[in-house]
């Protein structure tokens, strides 16, 4: 399996979901454009139980912001066609930057590497007030791409509610919920992957 793992917004959780389904699938972990540090894979590696393969980012900057700023902080550009899927026979994760809409440079946005090597896409979804609007957005542009969508992941406080009327208008499945947890360390991260293990 090689999911691409993506969100409403910055901050939503993508990491730890990386974390956890790496953790859940014994997976092999990548992120093709790191801006800023610590980076991801570092967090990835230090939240899971075995010595993870993690495969070098086809492009990492200092600058924490958006890839395409970050890269131009450098006199760089990004460029698509160099961002390519590593060999692996293993699950892979795939962890994008920001959210789905975020550039790479002045024509490419982070979903288009999802879709470039059709990765089946987890959207974490952090529950906050507006996230409904946010995720819609999203959700129709994934659906707009026709790209496949294996679910949604819920992170944060719950809120019934707003939990019902997105996955009512996306059509997609709940796969897991990451409760808002004072820590997060290997034994959570653990604790979560035993749950959706039999999700993916």
């Amino acid at each position: 399996m090689r999911y691409f793992v993506t969100a409403i917004g910055t901050d939503s959780g993508k990491t730890v979901t990386s974390a956890i389904l790496v953790e859940a699938l014994k997976a092999d972990y990548w992120k093709p454009v790191q801006s800023g540090f610590p980076r991801d894979c570092d967090a990835v590696a230090d939240l899971v139980s075995f010595p993870v393969k993690i495969f070098p980012s086809a492009y990492e900057f200092v600058k924490p912001a958006s890839p395409h700023d970050s890269a131009k902080a450098e006199n760089k550009t990004i460029e698509l066609e160099k961002i390519i899927l590593p060999a692996t026979s293993n699950h892979l994760i795939v962890e994008g930057a920001g959210g789905i809409l975020v550039p790479l440079n002045d024509t490419d946005f982070v979903i288009d590497i999802a879709q470039k090597f059709d990765l089946e896409i987890i959207l974490v979804v952090n529950l906050y007030l507006g996230c409904i609007n946010h995720t819609l957005l999203s959700v129709r542009e994934l659906q707009r791409r026709n790209l496949r969508v294996k679910g949604i992941i819920f992170n944060g406080i719950s809120n019934p509610e707003s939990e019902r009327i997105i996955l009512l208008h996306s059509g997609y499945e709940p796969l897991l919920h990451i409760e808002k947890e004072a820590f997060i360390t290997p034994r959570v991260v653990q604790k979560y992957a035993e749950k959706i293990k039999t999700r993916l």
